[in-house]
């Protein structure tokens, strides 16, 4: 038996945990180079290791590369959707690894669009025509995503998808009669807020100018369009802060690249960068897709071109790699002319008090906060995607003498850990403040028994991992999710896309599921989300 399985960091407490003594198997952990040797791994019989190993093992040459030394028995991919992209390098380094057999598990096959299957099949080395790019899309991506539902071509790609399904995957969900883990129930609601007058004045504002771009998009001429239709995302990121908080909005990100205007090639000074990250992190949360394999830019370590365009790196790299030229403007390039995302910020921020408490959302927040904390040993874990919002909720939070603790992107590991013992073990610490998608995966935090998502993802699986951190194995108390969305307003389309995305996946496994009109959330469907 000689296992590689990639990322499960836990699975050897749960070796320890399942098997008697006697007949435990050899468990090596593979997460560095250091006194481990291909012998090493030939000799045991499950080598743990992380997607981030496997990535830096793929580009080591001369037989160093140990991982790639080894006809495997199996590999296991834990957390599969994690190669959901086909053109990541991640996923680039999965394909090359030699098995004779190859599992993938992962509670979300599907995130975005039925695209995210095709890596998954190409990793499985499944053959027959459907592994290509080209042979998936035609039959299977452009008939679900352009044709009505009922159309016969799209009916036919949902049937081929969904036996494909049948024949690759097993599906397990909590729900299901047979699969009884013994969970407490979960409950959910959508908590439905109303905007105070000044807020409904500036949110109208905001989608005001957002109408008046989208009609000069439409009317603009195709030199001009990226410019009007970065624009556009710019106004609808804004109108979902603003449903949370519009001191989420005082500083708005408005003609940051105006500054190089005259500059084809920016200079990439301490400064400069600066600037670009700023651009990067709006498009990243703009769920702006790569302008190569159209893939959303933020799921696949994005980039920012010193000539201002934005891709996904594995993608530009391959550009670059082939003809050292930018794919949007012909510009000179090099792997040095590309800017990453600065780090998250955590709590630096300062929030006057009287300005954390100015928001309907958050009032609505802190009260079901209030009354949540009534029960007896009842723990809260609020959800954001939005790092300024937590400081939001803090500072009320600091207000109010209520002690909390915190996890984000900005925080090493250490204090990570510190933030799970302190909700897990001191009962004065009832609440943790998570950004979204640092703890959608890889955390158990079952000492909590209440979920707020203060906002909403796009991707409805993102949100159903963060609250699955929560009712999973080892939860024995009731669940309660509440998610917080303003009447009127960008929120509740949101719950329609989130909607049709889960559709989708019912769809592709032949579970029933409500009837609906497909929608896009791109430029054809805008003017309706304006509307």
């Amino acid at each position: 038996m000689l296992i590689a399985w990639v990322t499960n960091r836990q699975l050897e407490q749960q070796v320890k945990f399942h098997v008697k003594e006697a007949h435990q198997p050899r468990v090596l952990l593979y997460h560095s180079s250091k006194q481990i040797s291909s012998e090493d791994l030939k000799n045991s019989d499950i080598v743990i290791t992380t997607y981030g190993k496997l990535l830096s093992e793929s580009k080591v040459k001369n037989g160093a590369a140990r991982l790639y030394s080894i006809n495997w028995r199996r590999v296991v991919l834990d957390e599969g959707h994690n190669i959901r992209n086909p053109s990541s390098q991640t996923a680039h380094a999965t394909h090359k690894l030699q098995a004779t057999s190859r599992w993938l598990l992962t509670g979300t096959p599907i995130i975005n669009g039925v695209k995210d299957f095709l890596s998954l099949l190409q990793f499985l080395k499944l053959k027959g025509g459907l592994e290509d790019e080209g042979v998936f899309g035609q039959v299977i991506t452009r008939p679900i995503r352009q044709l009505y539902d009922g159309h016969p071509d799209r009916s036919k790609a949902v049937k081929v998808l969904a036996h494909l399904m049948k024949d690759i995957c097993l599906r397990r969900r909590k729900d299901m009669k047979f699969v009884d883990l013994k969970l407490p129930p979960k409950t959910e609601y959508v908590h439905r807020i109303t905007f105070s007058k000044n807020e409904q004045l500036k949110y109208d504002a905001v989608l005001a100018e957002a109408r008046g771009e989208l009609e000069k998009f439409q009317a603009s001429s195709t030199k001009n369009q990226q410019g009007r239709y970065s624009s556009i995302l710019e106004r609808l990121l804004r109108l979902r802060q603003i449903c949370n908080h519009w001191v989420l909005c005082k500083e708005r990100v408005q003609n940051l690249l105006a500054f190089f205007e005259d500059q084809k090639v920016v200079t990439l000074d301490p400064k400069n960068v600066a600037i670009l990250q700023q651009a990067l992190q709006f498009i990243i949360e703009s769920q702006e897709e790569c302008a190569i394999c159209y893939e959303e830019v933020g799921l696949h370590e994005p980039v920012i071109t010193a000539c201002k365009h934005v891709f996904g790196k594995a993608c530009i790299t391959r550009a670059i790699q082939m003809q050292s030229k930018c794919p949007m403007c012909r510009a000179e390039l090099s792997e040095e002319s590309l800017v990453e995302p600065a780090p998250e910020q955590g709590e630096e921020s300062e929030i006057d008090p009287e300005e954390a408490s100015k928001s309907s959302k958050t009032e609505a927040l802190v009260n079901i906060l209030g009354a949540t904390l009534k029960n007896e040993g009842s723990k809260v874990v609020v959800f954001s995607q939005w790092t300024s919002y937590l400081n939001v909720v803090q500072q009320l939070l600091k207000d109010l003498n209520i002690p909390y603790t915190r996890i984000d992107g900005s925080m090493p590991k250490k204090a990570r850990d510190a933030s799970i013992e302190s909700l897990n073990n001191d009962p004065s610490t009832r609440i943790l403040l998570a950004s979204l998608q640092v703890c959608s995966v890889g955390l158990n935090l079952v000492a909590a028994d209440t979920v707020i998502l203060a906002d909403s993802w796009w991707a409805p699986a993102i949100e159903d991992q963060a609250v699955d951190r929560v009712h999973r194995l080892g939860q024995t108390r009731k669940t309660t999710v509440w998610r917080l969305v303003v009447e009127g307003t960008i929120e509740e389309r949101v719950l329609d896309i989130q909607s049709e995305k889960r559709r989708l996946v019912s769809e592709a496994f032949q579970e029933k599921s409500q009837k609906g009109k497909a929608k896009e959330t791109r430029v054809a469907d805008i003017s309706k989300l304006l509307a």
